[in-house]
């Protein structure tokens, strides 16, 4: 069950990204029930993987991916109507693989475990998506705070990068290890 709310959220990102490609109001309402429901799948997998005891391994990856191609796709398209920078999906896409690369690659201990920071920018890139919808959607004051945000993402990726790299470079410790707390695995 869990593991089918990652899998809904992977396979709506392309129309979300559709929907935040459009600068119109209805684009903007089918985007805000496909991001609605993103949020709720992403809430739910993990609570229902609990509870269940059905956490594994796969389970973690594969809410991790659903969550990067959601927000991934969704700022890109964002970034291309000029809403937010395009400098934050491409971070977004390199911090991603760099996390790819140390947890998979390099088989490093606690596998899916990231920095705070990493964690924190992960639940933080759906707000300029959300605010984006609202601002679309009739609150237009909303566009300029949105641009605000995205550049201080660009900013905690770059220094969530730089902390992983950090960690990466002392033997034996993760970047959550650097910062004394993260997720939990799935």
């Amino acid at each position: 069950m869990a593991n089918s709310l990652s899998l809904l959220r992977l396979v709506a990102a392309f129309p979300f990204a559709l929907s935040m490609a459009d600068p119109g109001g209805e684009a903007a309402a089918i985007g805000a029930g496909l991001l609605l429901l993103a949020i709720a799948s992403d809430v739910l997998d993990g609570l229902i993987a609990r509870r269940r005891g059905t956490s594994s391994p796969l389970g973690g990856v594969l809410d991790h991916t659903a969550d990067f191609a959601f927000v991934t796709m969704g700022l890109g398209a964002v970034a291309l109507r000029g809403a937010v920078p395009a400098l934050l999906p491409v971070l977004i896409v390199l911090a991603f693989a760099q996390y790819v690369v140390d947890s998979f690659v390099l088989h490093r201990e606690k596998q899916l475990r990231m920095s705070r920071l990493g964690r924190s920018n992960g639940i933080l890139y759906f707000v300029p998506l959300v605010g984006d919808v609202l601002a679309r959607l009739g609150l237009p004051g909303l566009s300029l705070p949105v641009r605000g945000i995205a550049w201080l993402l660009v900013l905690t990726t770059l220094l969530s990068m730089v902390d992983r790299l950090l960690a990466l470079s002392r033997p034996g410790r993760t970047a959550r290890d650097s910062r004394g707390a993260g997720t939990e695995d799935r």
